[in-house]
């Protein structure tokens, strides 16, 4: 299968991740400053960057993009360089777990609640990250090599499940710290709780895709290969879905960022 995209796609997402973390930091360190002509100074940006858990976070998802970016400039496609940039990936993502709420939890809690922050967002980029990729594949189909194209496929099931199973038990501790047990009869009655609410919906409604794709359409695309016949009904079906599915995780992605601007109800 013709994989020549990904590189210039992998370009791509390391220049918008280092350019996209070092405008956060300047924005970050105006905020707190005061005023953009502070921000940059380098004292403020070294304070911002040297002396928070905010701006190191930032500075660190930067860096690994720029190594990242040296990587796939530099090496060859093979296993060593995708090896290299899925850890990449891992770690920008676990990253943005110290500039959320977790980050923001005291007390004996504190690591409990940064570390299921962080093993949230690594799931939801292993989900999102291979769904995008599935999606390019099946929109950029022009290689006849439909037998890889099924194993990709057939290999996002065990991904996604792993992915799911995470998201789900991280998802439970985060609620517990976001939400608090006394306030769950509450969540509708504010807006982070409503959005919460839109953002498990959008969720549902992924895993409802999800599992159509798993347990209907990619078999059926897989005994369509077997059998010789025609694969165009079935890789349509697919598309239609895979597509679906990556539109409702954009937004779900676009509710938890409105939901990263505001005080969760444990904080009122």
């Amino acid at each position: 299968m013709n994989l020549a995209w990904a590189r210039s796609a992998l370009i791509s997402s390391a220049l918008v991740v280092a350019l996209g973390s070092f405008a956060a930091l300047v924005a970050q360190t105006a905020v707190m400053a005061g005023s953009l002509s502070e921000a940059v100074k380098p004292a403020s940006l070294s304070f911002m960057a040297t002396g928070t858990a905010l701006g190191m976070a930032m500075v660190a998802r930067a860096t690994v993009a720029l190594v990242g970016l040296v990587a796939i400039l530099a090496l060859k496609p093979g296993r060593l360089l995708w090896g290299l940039k899925v850890l990449a990936g891992l770690l920008v993502a676990a990253s943005f777990a110290w500039t959320g709420h977790g980050a923001a939890t005291v007390g004996p809690g504190g690591l409990l609640h940064l570390g299921a922050d962080i093993v949230h967002t690594i799931a939801a980029a292993l989900w999102l990250g291979a769904l995008a990729s599935l999606t390019i594949l099946l929109l950029r189909r022009t290689s006849p090599d439909d037998h890889a194209l099924h194993r990709a496929l057939h290999g996002f099931a065990g991904l996604g499940t792993l992915a799911v199973t995470l998201l789900v038990l991280s998802g439970l501790v985060n609620s517990w710290f976001l939400i608090g047990p006394a306030r769950f009869g509450e969540i509708g009655t504010n807006l982070y709780g409503q959005l919460l609410i839109a953002k498990l919906v959008l969720f549902v409604l992924m895993l409802a895709l999800a599992a159509g794709n798993r347990f209907r359409l990619t078999p059926v695309l897989g005994s369509v290969l077997a059998g010789g016949g025609d694969v165009q009904p079935a890789l349509s079906h697919l598309r239609r879905s895979v597509v679906a599915e990556t539109l409702v995780g954009a937004a779900l992605l676009a509710v938890v960022a409105v939901m990263g601007t505001l005080a969760p109800p444990s904080a009122m």
